[in-house]
């Protein structure tokens, strides 16, 4: 994955204010490249949570002045003006990312496109656009976004460090699992570490050299391991062995989902897509389907979390299933 140039917008209304889920959007694109410019749509004073995030990734602000039922059109209109002016006057920005699931932004990722722009898409599931989804080169919905508390890694050390190695191994592992071939050399993954933190050191790990401190990350990670090819120190995702990875079955299924849908919750996603939660079932068990659990569609799963008092099933104006949590 070569490194990108960003300018990023984000339509706040989408995002909501937490903190949590703002770093985790830059975080998402800081991954992908270098964020040159970035925006934010909507700001009011609901929003001062946000201010150390924006302030410390440089982002500008257009705030919301409440003026008439036009407001939010207007915003709009202004990020399509400011993405199109960027794209015309900067030529050192390849990639935009907006933070949205508007349809009225279909026009402008076209525009973006022929240009010859990569335009990466993110937004709440219950608010995408399949329109404007499809437009996107690429799509992220924010749920899969949204961190998850790291699992407590089996392998320990008995070296203490400095640094929090436990969050920079879940770090790690997000970044070399959002690789094409989920492996990357290990200059990359130091380039793209001091991108999301510049004040970044492998001596913050008790460690003389990166070298090293890849051996810290992998002898503490279940699933990342390193090699040598060609020279080059290469880091990369584990193939779990079969009788390894974690099963659902008819006894435990309804805690996972319960722990599914209750960091939805916890991180402002009163309603999401049936689709994200399979989704995030399937990362954490890969090999689920219905069937181990006694069901013979995902709609009879939702229709006994909903018997359970879990969720509630919903359709929304375009006919789409959206799951509302209790």
């Amino acid at each position: 994955m070569g490194k990108s140039n960003f300018a990023v917008f984000v339509d706040l209304e989408n995002v909501g204010a937490k903190e949590s889920l703002l770093l985790s959007i830059i975080e998402k694109v800081k991954i992908r490249g270098d964020i040159l410019l970035g925006k934010v749509y909507g700001y009011t004073d609901r929003y001062t949570d946000l201010k150390p995030v924006l302030l410390s990734n440089t982002f500008a602000v257009v705030p919301s002045l409440r003026w008439g039922k036009v407001q939010k059109n207007n915003l709009d209109i202004q990020l399509v003006i400011d993405a199109m002016e960027v794209a015309y006057t900067n030529p050192l920005i390849d990639s935009f990312c907006i933070v949205s699931g508007d349809s009225d932004y279909t026009p402008l990722v076209g525009r973006l496109k022929s240009m010859g722009k990569h335009v990466l898409g993110i937004s709440r599931s219950e608010a995408a656009s399949s329109i404007f989804v499809n437009a996107c080169n690429e799509f992220v919905f924010l749920e899969s976004v949204a961190k998850r508390q790291p699992k407590k890694n089996k392998k320990k050390d008995e070296t203490p460090l400095d640094g929090d190695i436990n969050e920079l191994v879940g770090t790690v592992e997000t970044i070399v699992g959002d690789q094409d071939e989920e492996q990357m050399y290990a200059s990359e993954l130091k380039d793209t570490l001091n991108r999301l933190r510049p004040d970044f050191s492998e001596k913050s790990y008790g460690c003389a050299t990166f070298g090293k401190l890849v051996a810290q990350i992998t002898k503490h990670s279940d699933k990342l391991t390193s090699w040598m090819e060609a020279s080059s120190l290469m880091i990369g995702l584990e193939a779990e062995e079969e009788d390894k990875e974690p099963k659902l079955d008819k006894g435990n299924w309804l805690p996972a989902f319960e722990q599914a849908l209750a960091h939805f919750k916890d991180e402002g996603f009163d309603r999401v897509n049936p689709s994200i939660l399979k989704a995030t079932i399937q990362a954490d068990y890969p090999s689920f389907e219905e069937k181990q659990i006694g069901f013979k569609k995902f709609s009879d799963v939702m229709k006994a979390l909903e018997k359970q008092g879990l969720l509630v099933i919903e359709m929304d104006d375009s006919h789409t299933m959206l799951l509302r949590i209790c």
